[in-house]
């Protein structure tokens, strides 16, 4: 068996794992205006948070304004507010974007949302040779699980190529994509369909990216992968090792990637959202302890851990304390850290490896022999096999088959209501002012120019993400960006599979 460090990495990308240094803790946040988001980050990272992870609200992941009629009542109801370069500059003000890590989960309109940020950066005097962190980005997903999608999936591969190579070019240290399994896991599929469907989409990928010309040691190791973390210990683990073992494999076998850094899949992990409970809530941070554990056990780059209240709400200060709480302990008081991959070698665990890798390649094969994850996902394939899964667990569930604590047994009827974050709605009236406020100071011959360069730029198949970054400067907002793009690509409507 090999070792950790050495390929095909199951065991861990690093010989010495966490010794050499800690996963980062990157609890996601964001909710209500940019200024109330800035002071959380600022809690955290005092309470010793390592590292940033956006949250955004339903109306910038749609793409939308805040003072779009289709925005009414969800403004930074489920993550931050940003409309413009005047948010994003909010959102990081007095935080160094040259010194601290930041992960933006955004997938639609991410190259409008990662333009923002490298903007800011730049008002801030920071190379962006010097930025660190991770873009979301993953719009395949979006189709198979999570539905935030505004375009049909051709054109977004091609906005997500876009980004791929303007990384490749101008970020060597920032992550443009990652690959998520975590809202397929969400969304209710089995561990190995989660493997399964996540790689698959790195193949989907990695294949755009060739077809651009890019050469696959150049950006290969800047692909990145995030993954659910469940409450069955030894299932997640094994998860973790069939994952770094396949994608090594895929990278050198598929691709012929020679870059030892091409071949190492790195993942951040967060614990199961849908697995937390409205009943009996303190349950929550048993669970979330367990899974954070699961994560670390399994050799993660960077973990978030949910808060106990959010079957409810948004997390409260304090809730979110506890959370990030659960990963210091975990760091440094169980020994944990000191022993890579401490179930290698486990029957068990082995067994387990081999059996989930055996089952996502037989998934993978299957979507290969249809073209690729594309048209596997308009025949709806991936999500027919989801839907399945999920209506078998509920029924599990329903049947006492599963028991989940507190809600099929050992249940309580005298529970004491939990206090909740609540976003108000002045909080939509502030942002629809100052939206109107940048509307109105801005240049309109510039935003003019910019839109018109963006629709040039979208037309022509050339690289939009400088059309965007000059739209950006301009103070154009996400709703004009996206308009611009959906004139030219369209808007998507999924054609449902029973």
């Amino acid at each position: 068996m090999e070792q950790p460090g050495q390929f095909p990495y199951t065991r861990g990308i690093h010989p010495t794992m966490y010794r050499a240094r800690l996963w980062t803790m990157r609890q996601f946040s964001g909710f209500a205006t940019a200024e109330d988001t800035n002071a959380r980050f600022r809690y955290l990272l005092s309470q010793g948070q390592t590292g940033l992870s956006v949250a955004f609200d339903l109306p910038t992941l749609m793409g939308v304004d805040a003072d779009d009629p289709s925005a009414l009542g969800e403004v930074g109801k489920c993550g931050v507010a940003v409309s413009s370069l005047a948010d994003m500059e909010i959102l990081f003000d007095g935080i160094p974007l040259g010194d601290v890590t930041v992960s933006m989960t955004i997938n639609s309109p991410a190259s409008i949302l990662w333009a923002m940020y490298l903007v800011v950066a730049e008002k801030q005097g920071v190379d962006w040779a010097k930025l660190s962190g991770t873009l979301q980005n993953d719009i395949l997903k979006e189709y198979i699980a999570q539905k935030e999608y505004i375009f049909p999936p051709r054109p977004s591969m091609r906005l997500v190529t876009d980004s791929i190579e303007f990384a490749t070019q101008h970020t060597p240290r920032f992550n443009p994509i990652s690959i998520s399994g975590y809202h397929i896991r969400e969304a209710g599929s089995t561990a190995a369909q989660e493997l399964a469907f996540t790689l698959r989409d790195g193949i989907e990928y990695i294949d755009h990216a060739l077809e651009r010309g890019l050469a696959i040691d150049d950006f290969a190791p800047r692909l990145s992968f995030f993954f659910n973390a469940q409450n069955d210990v030894f299932e997640e683990i094994a998860k973790c090792r069939a994952a770094r073992r396949m994608w090594a494999n895929i990278l050198r076998d598929r691709y012929g990637a020679k870059d030892e850094r091409s071949l190492k899949l790195r993942f951040h992990a967060q614990t199961a959202g849908c697995s937390l409970t409205w009943q009996q809530p303190e349950n929550n941070i048993v669970r979330t302890a367990i899974q954070a554990m699961a994560a670390v056990l399994g050799g993660c780059q960077s973990l978030h851990t949910n808060s106990l209240d959010e079957a409810y709400a948004l997390p409260s200060e304090r809730a979110v304390t506890i959370a990030l709480r659960t990963q210091q302990v975990i760091a440094h008081e169980t020994g944990v850290p000191a022993v890579p991959d401490p179930f290698g070698g486990s029957e068990h665990v082995e067994r387990l490896t081999d059996r989930i890798e055996a089952e996502a390649y037989a998934y993978i094969r299957q979507i290969d022999q249809m073209g690729g994850m594309i048209p596997a996902i308009e025949r709806g394939f991936p999500q027919s096999e989801i839907a399945q899964a999920s209506y078998d667990f509920q029924k599990s569930v329903e049947s006492g088959e599963s028991v989940i604590v507190g809600v099929n047994k050992f249940t309580q009827t005298d529970e004491r209501p939990l206090d909740i974050l609540q976003i108000e709605p002045e909080v939509e009236r502030k942002q629809r002012e100052r939206l109107a406020e940048v509307r109105r100071r801005r240049n309109q011959r510039d935003v003019e120019t910019a839109l018109a360069r963006l629709k040039r730029s979208a037309g022509q198949r050339e690289n939009t993400m400088p059309a965007l970054l000059e739209a950006v400067r301009a103070y154009v907002t996400v709703g004009e960006m996206c308009a611009v793009l959906r004139e030219e690509f369209g808007a998507y409507t999924e054609t449902s599979v029973l």
